[in-house]
């Protein structure tokens, strides 16, 4: 891992300097108003008047929905199209070619327009000043200019008279002609089948020259045209760094940082609350709370998990091949005396050496170890130990997933124990939520666990490992408890003993689970832990 937790203080790469301090309307978590103009560390928020974070590894963020993301790009096309002179179409597609990054924008441009242009797919044209300009759209192309001339579609082969070519046909200014038909066949496939937007190029081969917005909508149908905006929104999101959508299925919203740039996330776990109240992990994408384990570890674990890889493991694990046809081969008994049943080779399941020079004296069978035995052997100790362990970790993991999931009835059962609590005695609707509140701490608490087994997999043992593990310990007894607690019939005289032992037990649990999240978020920021694969 780098050790770059000295260096944390970094400028905002988006481009964006608005005022993003939220009204009451707005949906976020952690005091996400922020203003993102002077640049972010998450160590200390100070613009704006956003209240600082409570813990160095924790980020601030906020949740946009499609007006808003609309509104923020208008806003920044419109600035940029003043800054250098040109029209919105233009802005939109350079800023897109620098992933929504003004500044980077406006510095490299005016350090060569020209350059920036040609890269970006745009024409370029020459002020008498030397310096390049965009070609605004009301300029005709070089070729419109020429004198007018019949003309036949490359694509279609149609012929148009000299009158004909301004309203029937389209160059980009590339000089690559085609007739409005093949441009709005070329579109709609590109839009609506291949979903691309923003980059659309010209159909000549090998011209990289951009199809504006502008010409885009004045060619396609309104069908074709709803649908191309709706992608131009969502590559805003997707080619912006500061900006993901929320992962979950029907939800719409996308969420904003600036505090999560991927050189940070062996330092930081980003998890966010979108504003359909649901989390997720801005790093990597993931659907839920992957917290400790950080989002690197998090894709080679449900890669091992889901791979056919640990299938080969346990081959590796419980078979060998025979040395003789090199057929494979798995050990049905205690025996060690083996015999390969597509060749008949006998041989000692211990050292792979031939059986007839064990004689009777097969224990002693290590002073028969050629180098080639003894090298499979080892091979096969490590093969069955390193399953073994993997198979530890995997199946703690994967038990508290499942009983988190069976907890989701817990919701049901405990609504009419709650009904029955108020039915028999004298407690209100207010005052026996606290089984409510018993049910999200436990299931909150099961997933931190399931994920510091994850965690534990990839962990070099060190001195903090210790820690980690009797906090782990901890924490899975306190889970365990108050889920026996919950599982128990409620008998109306012992409703407020009930509510006592699981109040009691629901702020303990939440406690080991704050102890673990500090001391393990802590260990990341501090480059405490090491881990390998």
């Amino acid at each position: 891992m780098s050790s770059d937790g000295e260096d944390f203080e970094y400028e905002d790469d988006t481009g964006f300097d608005e005022d993003l301090n939220m009204d009451a309307s707005d949906t976020s978590e952690q005091g996400d108003a922020f203003d993102d103009e002077e640049g972010y560390d998450a160590f200390d928020v100070t613009a704006g008047d956003a209240p600082p974070p409570k813990k160095p590894y924790e980020i601030t963020w906020k949740t946009l929905d499609v007006k808003a993301l609309q509104e923020e790009q208008k806003r920044l096309v419109n600035e940029v199209a003043g800054l250098i002179d040109t029209d919105s179409s233009t802005a939109a597609t350079l800023l897109r070619h620098f992933n929504w990054n003004r500044e980077k924008l406006t510095e490299t441009y005016w350090e060569n327009s020209e350059k920036v242009l040609d890269e970006a797919g745009l024409e370029v044209v020459k002020s008498p000043s030397t310096t390049a300009r965009p070609l605004p759209s009301r300029t005709k192309s070089r070729s419109a200019m020429a004198a007018k001339r019949p003309f036949e579609c490359p694509i279609c082969c149609m012929d148009y008279t000299a009158d004909e070519v301004d309203e029937e046909t389209l160059d980009l200014g590339c000089g690559h002609r085609f007739c409005k038909g093949c441009w709005q066949g070329y579109l709609q496939n590109k839009i609506m089948d291949e979903g691309e937007s923003g980059r659309i190029q010209c159909m000549e081969s090998g011209c990289g020259r951009i199809v504006g917005e502008k010409t885009v909508e004045g060619l396609v149908e309104d069908r074709v045209r709803n649908r191309y905006r709706e992608l131009l929104d969502r590559t805003y999101v997707d080619d912006n760094p500061s900006l993901r959508w929320c992962p979950h299925p029907d939800c719409e919203f996308a969420v904003k940082t600036t505090q999560a740039p991927p050189r940070m996330l062996n330092q930081i776990i980003p998890i966010v609350k979108c504003g359909c109240n649901r989390q997720f992990c801005f790093g990597c994408g993931y659907a839920g709370d992957h917290r400790p384990l950080i989002c690197k570890y998090v894709k080679l674990w449900e890669k091992k998990c889901a791979d056919d890889s640990e299938t080969s493991n346990w081959l590796m694990a419980n078979t060998k091949e025979c040395a003789k046809c090199n057929s494979t081969i798995e050990k049905n008994g205690g025996c060690n005396h083996m015999t390969c049943k597509k060749c008949k080779y006998e041989f000692c399941w211990v050292c792979m050496a031939d059986w007839t020079s064990h004689g009777t004296a097969w224990y002693n069978c290590n002073r028969f170890d050629d180098k080639e035995g003894v090298q499979a052997r080892d091979a096969q100790a490590k093969s069955r130990a390193s399953l073994e362990r993997y198979l530890h970790y995997f199946n703690r993991w994967a038990n508290h997933e499942q009983s988190a999931k069976l907890d989701k009835e817990l919701y049901m059962k405990t609504e009419k124990k709650m009904q029955e609590m108020q039915a028999t005695s004298n407690l209100s609707w207010i005052e026996v939520q606290f089984a409510k509140r018993a049910v999200d701490v436990l299931m909150e608490a099961r997933m931190t666990l399931k994920w510091t087994y994850a965690m534990a997999y990839y962990l070099k043992k060190c001195n903090s490992t210790t820690l980690f593990e009797d906090n782990q310990a901890n924490l899975e007894q306190a889970v365990e408890d108050l889920s026996e607690m919950l599982e128990k019939p409620i008998e109306p005289e012992t409703v407020p003993q009930i509510r006592a032992d699981v109040t009691n037990k629901t702020a303990f649990v939440q406690k080991r689970s704050d102890i673990i999240f500090h001391d393990t978020l802590t260990g990341h920021w501090e480059h405490r832990w090491e881990f390998s694969v």
